[in-house]
């Protein structure tokens, strides 16, 4: 094995693995992509071994297996019922809490000769190290202008606007086209729908 390859978990002898890896199914990463969030919350994980708080963490998705963001787990929610609805179900453990420190959602990077045994798989660190190093530096960031332009029909100005919002969470990103261009370049406006560019203009489809 050489040292770029990444290894497989090394907790088969029963020792506490110092780092983690999530693999997310893929409705959930597509949420994700649509609306910004800075934790991801996980139920329904099963197994003795639960991260601790500050442990690095990778997110990944399946099929084929790309890492889509880094991560530290932060503390986690209070205990769950088995049955919500009774008081004397058995408790199991709550949410797994992981505080996003990088992301490429829209980027994600191919990774290879990793073994996931799940949702939750603990990981040596040297190979959580290996993953993160694959993403390179942070990209510089920069001012965009965003917008949504709905026509709206109301009787005065505050309705339209409560008309506008009540569109916005009704139909929310997967319906609703936003615009998005560079800071003092308009010209470069691009269209999104669900989270990727989507092209507006009829006539160009023809």
């Amino acid at each position: 094995m050489t040292d770029t390859e990444l290894r497989t978990s090394g907790t088969i002898d029963g020792t506490m693995p110092g780092a983690w890896a999530v693999l997310l199914p893929a409705e959930r990463y597509e949420a994700e992509r649509l609306v910004h969030h800075d934790t991801l919350e996980l139920t329904g994980l099963d197994g003795a071994a639960r991260p601790r708080p500050g442990e690095p963490v990778a997110v990944l998705v399946d099929e084929p297996l790309r890492l889509v963001a880094l991560g530290r787990v932060a503390l986690a929610t209070g205990e769950t019922r088995e049955d919500p609805d009774d008081p004397q179900s058995e408790a199991g453990p709550g949410a797994l809490v992981v505080t996003y420190t990088r992301r490429v959602l829209d980027e994600p990077v191919p990774v290879t000769g990793l073994a996931l045994a799940g949702p939750l798989t603990g990981l040596d660190p040297a190979v959580w190290q290996a993953l993160a190093d694959r993403l390179g530096p942070p990209p510089v960031r920069r001012p965009w202008l965003v917008s949504l332009d709905l026509p709206i029909e109301a009787a005065s100005p505050a309705e339209a606007v409560r008309l506008f919002w009540s569109y916005v969470q009704e139909l929310g990103p997967r319906e609703l086209p936003a615009y998005v261009s560079p800071y003092g370049d308009e010209l470069a406006m691009q269209a999104f729908v669900l989270g990727v560019a989507a092209n507006q203009d009829p006539e160009e489809d023809d």
